[in-house]
C-alpha cells in the first residue's frame, strides 16, 4: 500500500472545501409522544421540516433522526433528532410555534453541546 500524505493544512480547492468550523454547536432533542402509530414518522418529519426547511436565521444540519418505540429501551415513545445549530433562543420559539398544537407530544427535551476543533488534518488517497 501506498504511504498516505498526511497534512495539516488545507491546499487544494477539495481540501479548502472540507474545512470545518472552527466552533460546533450540536443540538439534540426527543420528543415525547402519547402513542406511537403507522402515521408518527411522516408526522414528525414533516413538522420538523416546518420548524427548519422554512425557518429563517437557522443553520442547521441533519445528524441522525429515528423513532424509539416504548419498550426499547423504556416506556416512552420518542422521536429523536440530532443536528447542528447555534442559535438556541430561536430554536426553542420555533419548537414551541411548530409543536404546541400537535396533540401526540408531551413534551421536548433538549441538549446542547458546544465543541472546539482541536486539530485537522486532510489527506487524498487514490482509489
Amino acid at each position: 500500500m501506498e504511504k498516505t500524505n498526511i497534512i495539516e493544512i488545507a491546499k487544494t480547492k477539495y481540501e479548502k472545501m472540507l474545512v470545518q468550523e472552527k466552533y460546533n454547536v450540536n443540538v439534540a432533542f426527543y420528543i415525547h409522544l402519547k402513542a406511537y402509530h403507522n402515521g408518527v414518522r411522516e408526522e414528525l418529519l414533516e413538522r420538523i421540516e416546518e420548524v427548519f426547511f422554512y425557518a429563517k436565521g437557522v443553520d442547521w444540519k441533519f445528524d441522525s433522526f429515528g423513532i424509539e418505540k416504548s419498550g426499547s429501551r423504556g416506556k416512552d415513545v420518542l422521536g429523536y433528532f440530532i443536528f447542528r445549530t447555534s442559535n438556541v433562543s430561536e430554536l426553542k420559539k420555533l419548537f414551541l410555534d411548530y409543536f404546541s398544537d400537535y396533540e401526540n407530544a408531551l413534551k421536548i427535551t433538549c441538549s446542547i453541546a458546544e465543541y472546539q476543533k482541536i486539530n485537522e488534518k486532510f489527506f487524498e488517497l487514490d482509489v
